[in-house]
């Protein structure tokens, strides 16, 4: 007889243990560690056919949605019929009623399809109502910046998307090029912080050739607030026909890059505070906040 074996040799007075335990409202982990039984089969026996203590029911935030689909299938609807009245997935809704009775089936495959066709919308709606929900809760999180808070945000912008100096090519000289407008106000708003004069900011388009460039350097010289006349030639790029552009709509105005002119100390700044921002997060002090 192994230990194992010995350990668990009355099996019975055991369970009655286990049981009494269970009905008193403990938890498996509790029962495990009362009576010494790390085998989790052997667990699973001895709490077989015991419900667990409503305590240890976590809430879950489908459980509502769980329960209408339940009531759902013992109407007679099928899972298409259920997404489409819930929203939820087929998958999720599979493991809920799995073990309720199957409806039958008395619809074409034609109207199989439309009704799992809306299905899925709802789905994509549901979705899209979820995401927009997260996106709008961590908006309203950023509330108020702070002038340093932009400044820091400004550099981390700049060494993320702007040119960068190199040993074997001088590059001291202010470049930023994004094609996201709201990038492009937040680094417009942060050369504002620093005081670069509107006259030294220079503009320039790259954008596909099929785009119109003109509409381009109006809509963002309407976005930051500069004239026709600081805007330089655009870069036209060629089109190549291996490649499937998605960036063909009307939203498309390519590319903006603002050139800082007389810039060689604001870039030596620059590249100054961005490793003071790595060497920061390198040795972190705890209970500082800015």
């Amino acid at each position: 007889m192994t230990a194992t074996t010995s350990k668990y040799a009355d099996f019975e007075n055991l369970r009655e243990q286990a049981v009494a335990l269970r009905r008193e409202g403990l938890s498996r982990r509790q029962i495990r560690d009362c009576l010494h039984v790390d085998n989790n089969d052997i667990l699973n026996r001895l709490l077989e056919g015991e419900p667990p203590p409503a305590w240890t029911n976590r809430p879950n935030a489908k459980d509502d949605l769980r329960h209408r689909a339940r009531e759902l299938r013992l109407q007679g609807m099928t899972y298409d019929q259920i997404q489409v009245e819930l929203g939820c997935s087929k998958s999720s809704i599979s493991l809920w009623v799995r073990d309720l009775p199957k409806p039958e089936r008395t619809r074409t495959r034609e109207e199989a399809s439309e009704i799992a066709r809306r299905g899925w919308e709802a789905t994509l709606r549901r979705r899209e109502g979820e995401r927009q929900t997260v996106k709008r809760e961590a908006s309203e999180e950023i509330g108020a910046m702070s002038e340093r808070e932009l400044f820091l945000l400004g550099v981390g912008l700049y060494w993320a998307e702007g040119t960068k100096d190199k040993p074997h090519a001088r590059r001291e000289r202010v470049v930023f090029v994004n094609s996201d407008p709201g990038m492009i106000r937040v680094f417009a708003a942060w050369l504002d912080l620093l005081g670069v004069e509107p006259e030294r900011r220079k503009y320039g388009v790259m954008i596909h050739e099929t785009a119109d460039a003109a509409a381009a350097e109006r809509y963002w010289g309407d976005l930051v607030g500069a004239a026709p006349s600081a805007f330089g030639k655009a870069t036209i790029k060629r089109h190549n026909p291996r490649t499937n552009r998605k960036n063909v709509n009307a939203g498309y105005h390519g590319c903006l890059v603002i050139r800082i002119l007389g810039s060689a100390d604001l870039y030596r700044r620059i590249e100054g505070a961005w490793c003071g921002i790595v060497g920061a997060v390198r040795t972190p002090q705890i209970g500082i906040r800015t």
